[in-house]
C-alpha cells in the first residue's frame, strides 16, 4: 500500500477516534450525530419487526428504508421530508407500473419510465428525497413488482416506516438545536467589547494604517459572526417547531438564546463597527484626499469607543453581575459613550467647512452604533430588566442573558 494511502487512512482513524472520544467525553455535535445514527438504527428495527415478522408484508424492506431516512436532523425536516418521500415513491412506482404494463418489457420500460424519473431526481425543490425517484423505477422493474396489489403494499409499507421513523425521531430525545445559538451569543459581546477596547487605547494615542487594517479585519469577522447566528437562530427556530419535548428536555430558544430583535441590535453593532473602521482606515491613509483625524475628534471618540466597549461586555452571559452593579456600569457607560458622541457633533457643527468627509460620517456611525447598544439594545440595560426573573446573587439579582429581551 503506498505510503500517502496508508498516512491517509491513519488520519481519518486518528479523526474518528477523537470524533467518539468527544461524543463520549461532552455533548457537541459528535454526541448528536451518534443518538440520530442510534435513533435511525432504532426505528428501522421497529419498521421491520412490524412489516417482516408481525405482518409478514411481501415488500417488507420498504418500511425500514423509509424509516431510517425519515430519523432527520430535526422533527420538522423529518414531516416534511416524509410528505415528499411517498410523494416520490409513489410518482416512482406509477411510472414504472405504467410503462412496464404499456411494454410488457423490463427493458422497454426503462428506456420509458427512467427519463423522466431522472428529470424527478434533479428537482432542486425535493430536496434529498428526489433521488429517491429512478431507484424506486429501478427496484420496481427489476424485482418485476408491478401489479395493483404489489404496488399497494408498496405504497402502505412505505408509509408505516415513515409514520414509525417520525414518532421516533419526535418521541426518542426529540432534536433541539441550541447550542451553536447560545455559543455564538456569548462570543458576540466578548468579540465586540475586544475590538472596540483595542481601538480605543491606539485612536486617543495615535494610530497608523496597519492599526486600522488589523481593526476593519476584525470588524468583518465579527459581521460574519453576525451570519453565523442569524443561521444558528434558523436553524434552533426549526428544531423547536413541531417538536412535543423540547419543553420538557430544555429550555427553548427564547430563553436560553435571546431573541429575534437581539440579533437584529447585534447584526447593527457589526455593521457600524465595519463603518467605522472603515472611516478609521481610510484617514489613516498617506494620500491626497485622505486627512488624518484631528485631536478633537480622536479624543473623545476614544472615550465613545471605551464606553461602548463596556456597554457590550456588560451584555454577556458571563457577566455575572448583580442587578444594582449591572445598572451602575451600564449608566456609566452609557453616560460616557453619549457625551463623548455629542462633543464630536459639536465638533463637527463648529468646524462644519474645515471638517473632513471622515468626521462626518464618524458621528453618524457612532450615533448608530450607541443607539443599538443602548435603545433596547444588547446590553440589558436597567429599564429593559423583567423583574422576578433574576437569579439571586451574593450581592442581588443577577442579570441574565434570557433577560434581554
Amino acid at each position: 500500500m503506498p505510503a500517502t494511502t496508508t498516512a491517509w487512512l491513519r488520519r481519518e482513524a486518528d479523526a474518528a477516534r477523537r470524533s467518539a472520544h468527544r461524543a463520549l467525553q461532552a455533548p457537541g455535535p459528535e454526541r448528536d450525530a451518534a443518538a440520530q445514527a442510534l435513533k435511525a438504527a432504532l426505528a428501522a428495527f421497529l419498521a421491520w419487526a412490524v412489516t417482516a415478522w408481525w405482518w409478514e408484508a411481501p415488500m417488507a424492506l420498504m418500511a425500514p428504508w423509509a424509516a431510517v431516512v425519515l430519523v432527520q436532523s430535526t422533527v420538522y425536516r423529518s414531516l416534511h421530508s416524509a410528505g415528499l418521500q411517498l410523494a416520490v415513491v409513489a410518482t416512482g412506482t406509477l411510472l414504472a407500473a405504467g410503462a412496464a404494463a404499456l411494454t410488457g418489457s423490463i427493458v422497454a420500460a426503462l428506456l420509458i419510465a427512467l427519463p423522466p424519473a431522472t428529470l424527478i431526481g434533479r428537482y432542486a425543490r425535493l430536496g434529498e428525497q428526489a433521488a429517491y425517484a429512478p431507484t424506486t423505477v429501478l427496484f420496481v422493474l427489476a424485482y418485476g413488482s408491478y401489479s395493483a396489489a404489489e404496488i399497494g403494499h408498496r405504497l402502505l409499507e412505505t408509509l408505516v416506516g415513515a409514520v414509525i421513523g417520525i414518532a421516533v425521531n419526535a418521541l426518542v430525545l426529540p432534536p433541539v438545536h441550541a447550542r451553536e445559538l447560545r455559543h455564538v451569543l456569548g462570543a458576540l459581546p466578548d468579540r465586540a467589547a475586544d475590538l472596540l477596547d483595542a481601538m480605543s487605547g491606539t485612536v486617543r494615542e495615535g494610530y497608523g494604517p496597519v492599526d486600522a487594517g488589523g481593526w476593519y479585519d476584525r470588524a468583518l469577522a465579527l459581521r460574519r459572526l453576525v451570519g453565523r447566528l442569524e443561521q444558528a437562530r434558523r436553524w434552533a427556530d426549526e428544531s423547536v417547531r413541531l417538536n412535543p419535548g423540547h419543553r420538557l428536555r430544555r429550555p427553548g430558544p427564547a430563553r436560553s438564546g435571546g431573541s429575534v430583535e437581539q440579533d437584529a441590535r447585534w447584526s447593527a453593532v457589526a455593521e457600524q463597527g465595519v463603518r467605522i473602521t472603515a472611516v478609521l482606515a481610510e484617514a489613516a491613509q498617506d494620500r491626497p484626499g485622505f486627512a488624518p483625524l484631528p485631536a478633537q475628534v480622536r479624543l473623545p471618540l476614544a472615550d465613545f469607543l471605551r464606553g461602548t466597549a463596556e456597554l457590550a461586555r456588560l451584555s454577556s452571559p458571563a457577566a455575572g453581575l448583580s442587578l444594582a452593579e449591572h445598572r451602575v456600569r451600564a449608566a456609566r457607560a452609557e453616560r460616557l459613550a453619549g457625551g463623548a458622541q455629542r462633543q464630536m457633533f459639536r465638533v463637527l457643527a463648529q468646524q462644519y467647512e474645515a471638517a473632513t468627509p471622515a468626521v462626518g460620517e464618524l458621528v453618524a456611525a457612532t450615533q448608530r452604533l450607541l443607539r443599538a447598544l443602548t435603545e433596547g439594545g444588547a446590553p440589558c440595560l436597567p429599564h429593559q430588566h423583567t423583574p422576578g426573573r433574576s437569579t439571586p446573587g451574593p450581592a442581588g439579582p443577577v442579570v441574565r442573558q434570557e433577560d434581554c429581551p
